[in-house]
């Protein structure tokens, strides 16, 4: 198994944050220090990550959590605010957010310890959809507005991809992306002149939020889960 794959497996990390890890020469194999993310290693290897024993993977979990405004996407802050790991506590194995959402944006978020199921929710590659709600300025949103971002809005990096836009309301917009661009669907909303006042995500893949409240969580099923993973399924 490659050595970032086996990091992720073990639960160090997702899989880009630990072939991050191993070119920053924090990961040895053998007692040496090695900077290739695709080194074959195996139970037997003695991987170590800043010189502790990282044991073979451990049981995949993940939760789906209904991540509240004014909690920041990340394990740990340095500035001191709340995390959405912070709001499992009764999970001893280390998560990490399966992407992210901005501080000021509500809604699912997954967290989980399964490194190859986290990149493939994420990667643009896989065309995971992703559906907001957005409560907008300057209603109505009209026709036009929903045509151009149904066929793509062009950014400062680029044009995107074609959106799902249905109005669900004179100011409130279903947009549903597959993208992961930085604060994408709220510079979509004022590209086409209806900022965002608020915005949630209401649906990851085949999981929808549904009623689960603000801060809460719960653990996936079974089912769940290999529903998602069909979802990163090639195509």
């Amino acid at each position: 198994m490659r050595l970032a794959k086996y990091l992720a497996h073990a639960g160090a990390a997702s899989r880009r944050a630990a072939e991050g890890l191993v070119r920053a020469g924090r990961v040895t194999v053998g007692g040496e220090v090695v900077r290739d993310p695709a080194r074959d290693v195996d139970d037997d290897s003695a991987v170590a990550l800043d010189g502790a024993p990282v044991a073979g993977p451990e049981a995949r979990v993940v939760y789906a959590l209904h991540k509240p405004e004014g909690v920041v996407s990340t394990a740990r802050d340095p500035g001191g605010r709340a995390t959405v790991v912070g709001l499992v506590p009764d999970e001893d194995r280390r998560l990490y957010p399966v992407g992210r959402l901005d501080a000021d944006t509500t809604g699912l978020l997954l967290l989980t310890n399964d490194g190859e199921l986290a990149h493939r929710l994420t990667h643009p590659s896989f065309e995971v959809p992703k559906t907001y709600v957005a409560v907008v300025e300057h209603p109505p949103v009209d026709e036009l507005a929903l045509r151009a971002l149904r066929e793509g809005i062009e950014l400062e990096d680029g044009v995107t991809a074609p959106a799902r836009a249905r109005r669900l309301a004179p100011d409130r917009l279903e947009l549903t992306v597959h993208e992961g661009r930085k604060r994408q669907v709220r510079r979509m909303c004022a590209a086409v002149g209806h900022p965002a006042l608020t915005l949630q995500r209401v649906r990851l893949g085949p999981l929808r939020l549904g009623d689960l409240a603000p801060g809460a969580h719960r653990r996936l099923t079974g089912a769940e889960v290999e529903r998602l993973r069909q979802a990163t399924a090639p195509r």
